[in-house]
């Protein structure tokens, strides 16, 4: 064999081999970091959580961790029936991965599917905010699509079960200005006791093009619309119309009524 095919072979097994240890040393990092991965986006979804309750924004982890705690209880429900579901733990159960699997989900057709999300989860997780033993309000999560990408937020109502206490997104990809203006807080100042059903209990919530007329009496179930970002406003209106009604957490709502929260 000449000297220069000899170069030739080491010069590739140099490179596998460097390219085997870079591979081993990656594949390695990432099992060694994902459960820290796994913690901060439990963290910053808790964070999202009590903001949009009202209960603190900008706290640092510790906080978070203890607030969420000691005011939060997280329960699994089943969307069909309204009941509450045991045997799932509510912490580490994954509502948008139960949402891609053919067997803990459903297909919606073009008609039920208004919030364009393809298919719903049989079970998801709701949140209680506890105060003394007494439930002061009910955090929902909801997710559909606005102009580029899927909106996942929170609904949080009150233990009326008809005013908002506020409404929020932590993942988008509307476009920054435009349909990012979901991140607004002057957008999401308006949401505050605005009314989510009317007296036979279907919603009547609507995101409004054009600004709410103070003066007229549906204003009090009227949001005012995304400035120059009309689909994405159309879309959090779709999606809030879904996940209040019969498809989404209707039942639930429903049995809570009866119930008592």
């Amino acid at each position: 064999m000449s000297s220069k095919q000899e170069s030739t072979i080491r010069t590739l097994l140099v490179a596998l081999t460097v390219s085997l240890v870079a591979s081993v040393f990656v594949a390695g990092s990432a099992v060694a970091l994902k459960p820290v991965q796994v913690e901060n986006r439990l963290l910053d979804k808790q964070r999202s959580i009590l903001a949009i309750a009202g209960l603190g924004d900008d706290l640092s982890s510790a906080q978070v961790k203890e607030l969420f705690n000691s005011r939060i209880k997280a329960r699994v429900v089943d969307l069909g029936s309204g009941e509450y579901k045991d045997g799932f733990d509510p912490v580490t159960f994954d509502p948008l991965k139960a949402a891609k699997d053919p067997k803990t989900s459903a297909a919606l057709s073009g008609e039920e599917d208004k919030a364009l999300i393809k298919r719903r989860e049989q079970f998801t997780t709701v949140y209680m905010v506890e105060q003394d033993g007494k439930v002061e309000s009910v955090i929902l999560p909801i997710r559909g699509y606005g102009l580029w990408s899927t909106l996942h937020g929170f609904l949080a109502v009150k233990s009326d079960l008809n005013t908002v206490v506020g409404l929020g997104f932590y993942q988008h990809a509307e476009t920054p200005g435009l349909g990012g203006e979901v991140d607004n807080p002057k957008w999401k100042a308006l949401w505050p006791g605005k009314t989510l059903f009317n007296d036979a209990g279907k919603p009547i919530i609507k995101v409004v093009k054009g600004g709410v007329d103070p003066a007229s009496p549906d204003a009090g179930h009227q949001v005012d619309a995304l400035a120059g970002a009309t689909l994405t406003s159309n879309g959090v209106d779709r999606l809030l119309q879904f996940w209040l009604g019969e498809q989404g957490f209707g039942p639930y709502l429903a049995k809570l009524r009866q119930q008592g929260v």
